[in-house]
């Protein structure tokens, strides 16, 4: 049975692709004066913005970021929590079950873009990019959240979208489920659980 269960945020807890992806083809277009389709970017999804840029050819890294979370505010009202969400951290929460998130936001992007949605006290434990040197694929960020909260393990799980999180799972010695509503595809990704629908990380509860 797991105890700890660790959240990714972006495709996982929050449809934020439209948003990301969006804001980022404005400021590609600003800076680069080139128009990048959405499959271009994809690989921009649950990896740190920075990182991002970087591999992009961005050089003015740090005032692109600016730009690219002022144009993410004007697609804002796209984001929204995926369906069953706040049911199953209510009921999982309701259960004893210990909750985290382990994400590629920053504490600001944390603060801007998922404390709205009121889901925030769910969670214990929040391990956001710039508490660590190292981020996903790198194991560092779970790792970091396992010093900080005790976690067993053995009995901890985490729940992402990307390969970028089950690379960060391994790593760090723990199992991996993978979000199919916010990946949409298991293809490349050897997790230890496909979930179609957030109610089935129930089913891990009696493992």
């Amino acid at each position: 049975m797991y105890n700890y269960i660790i959240f990714d945020i972006d495709g996982t807890i929050l449809d934020t692709e439209i948003a990301v992806l969006s804001s980022l083809q404005k400021l590609l277009l600003e800076e680069l004066n080139e128009k990048f389709s959405f499959e271009d970017l994809r690989f921009a999804l649950g990896i740190p913005g920075e990182a991002a840029l970087r591999k992009l050819g961005i050089t003015n890294r740090l005032e692109s970021m600016e730009k690219w979370d002022r144009y993410f505010k004007e697609y804002f009202h796209y984001v929204k929590v995926f369906d069953d969400i706040k049911d199953t951290l209510v009921k999982l929460d309701e259960m004893g079950i210990s909750l985290g998130i382990v994400t590629s936001k920053t504490k600001q992007e944390f603060v801007n873009d998922f404390v709205p949605f009121g889901l925030n006290d769910y969670f214990k434990f929040v391990v956001c990019a710039d508490d660590t040197e190292k981020h996903k694929p790198d194991p560092e960020p779970i790792l970091k959240f396992i010093e900080l909260s005790g976690a067993d393990q053995s009995k901890t799980i985490y729940i992402g979208d990307t390969k970028y999180d089950m690379d960060c799972a391994v790593g760090a010695g723990i199992d991996f489920a993978l979000a199919l509503w916010g990946a949409k595809s298991s293809t490349g990704i050897n997790a230890n659980y496909i979930f179609e629908n957030p109610r089935q990380i129930f089913e891990l509860i009696n493992v």
